[in-house]
């Protein structure tokens, strides 16, 4: 019996219907068409499913969408504004912090919640925050490296 449930997805109202046991990554690629988020491992161990609920990280695999339920969602579709990325997208691409593309949606949607906490953090902050999203094909160097150029570049703007 499908399960009625209302939401808000990168700040737009949404209302879909779900099965009791489908994951959010689920719904979210299969029944909302936003493909951005990954599905890695299904077990919450590779962050490639990375959100925002209720303003903390979350695999979206280990997320019932029923438990979406009057919660604010943020995906990787609601990183970038029309027409301009997010400068941790852009410093990934300045970078070579990416290549396959599997990791990326979930390192820069957690990267961005760890510079809206923190505009100024250290490498060890930017491990810390990161070391629940695995990368096998471009290493984390490059990765840290970026988010710590993005967050230079977001206070540069700032100021």
């Amino acid at each position: 019996m499908a399960i009625h449930v209302t939401t808000s997805i990168n700040a737009e109202p949404v209302e879909f219907l779900c099965e009791a046991d489908d994951t959010l990554v689920h719904v979210l690629r299969d029944t909302l068409n936003l493909t951005g988020t990954k599905e890695g491992c299904s077990t919450g161990d590779c962050g490639a499913c990375t959100i925002v609920l209720d303003g903390r990280l979350a695999c979206s695999c280990l997320v019932l969408g029923v438990e979406a339920e009057g919660k604010s969602i943020e995906t990787i579709e609601g990183v970038a504004t029309p027409g301009a990325l997010h400068a941790v997208q852009q410093s990934l691409l300045d970078h070579a912090g990416l290549q396959c593309g599997i990791c990326t949606p979930g390192i820069v949607v957690a990267a961005r919640a760890l510079l809206e906490r923190n505009a100024d953090p250290s490498e060890e902050e930017v491990r810390y925050w990161l070391a629940g999203n695995l990368c096998r094909c471009t290493g984390y160097d490059k990765i840290i490296r970026a988010v710590l150029a993005a967050a230079q570049d977001l206070r540069e703007a700032a100021s």
